[in-house]
């Protein structure tokens, strides 16, 4: 699954998956359910009170909010209509920004090209083509959608690393070159290679570490990964 990394005011990165076509698919159904309400509860009222008066007015009447309900939502709930809201989703720039009142307008003009007027079939190929979950509208603005869904978090010393450097003494001092970037992609291969039992990841991954640290040693690959994490997180708390 694609990621997209957002900086956040605090100077924080946090790194978003890009959302599924499944979620994609489950939003819409929700927006689009609730324009069948919509229709429903305003035949209901139409026919007790006779709000609309003549037909053109009761037809504007009911287009009005479905024609502006997601341009409106996006703008005014920071790029989440209530079906996104619901699967957790957001609309975002592609650098992780949020998306400016523009880049809706560009989604919106052209969601009746490639989702009303082919099914939605239009937007699904594109989405699946690009591989940054973008329709065109997308990428006519810049933008895509992600999950904010909770992911597993890498990039610090989980908290039993860290309950065990008290008196540690680190074995490869070299671990302080590396930068706390380079740390926490070590520790998200480690934990995706130990997980899929991908041990050629798992080597490469410590090749390349003895590569840029220069370090040599014959301890094995998932060990040596290891040591270099507690080794870091020592160093970076200010540990001789």
């Amino acid at each position: 699954m694609s990621t997209i990394r957002i900086q956040t005011t605090q100077n924080v990165s946090l790194e978003y998956e890009i959302a599924s076509v499944g979620d994609r698919i489950v939003a819409a159904i929700i927006d689009y359910g609730l324009y069948i309400t919509w229709f429903i509860a305003w035949s209901v009222l139409n026919r007790e009170l006779n709000i609309a008066g003549d037909g053109q007015v009761g037809t504007f009447l009911i287009l009005l909010p479905t024609v502006f309900y997601f341009l409106a939502c996006e703008v005014f709930f920071n790029g989440q209509t209530l079906g996104k809201k619901a699967r957790h989703l957001r609309v975002v720039r592609l650098d992780g920004s949020r998306a400016r009142v523009g880049d809706y307008v560009l989604r919106w003009l052209l969601r009746p090209i490639e989702v009303v007027m082919t099914f939605g079939a239009g937007a699904l190929i594109t989405i699946l083509l690009n591989g940054r979950g973008q329709r065109i509208g997308d990428l006519a603005a810049g933008t895509t959608v992600i999950s904010l869904k909770k992911r597993p978090t890498y990039g610090s010393p989980q908290a039993a690393d860290l309950a065990g450097l008290a008196g540690y003494q680190p074995v490869f001092l070299q671990a302080a070159a590396l930068s706390d970037q380079d740390v926490a992609l070590v520790r998200k291969l480690l934990f995706q290679g130990t997980k899929q039992e991908n041990y050629l990841l798992i080597n490469e991954l410590a090749n390349k570490v003895k590569a840029l640290t220069g370090i040599r040693t014959d301890l094995q690959d998932v060990p040596f990964l290891k040591t270099i994490l507690r080794d870091h997180a020592h160093l970076a708390m200010g540990g001789a």
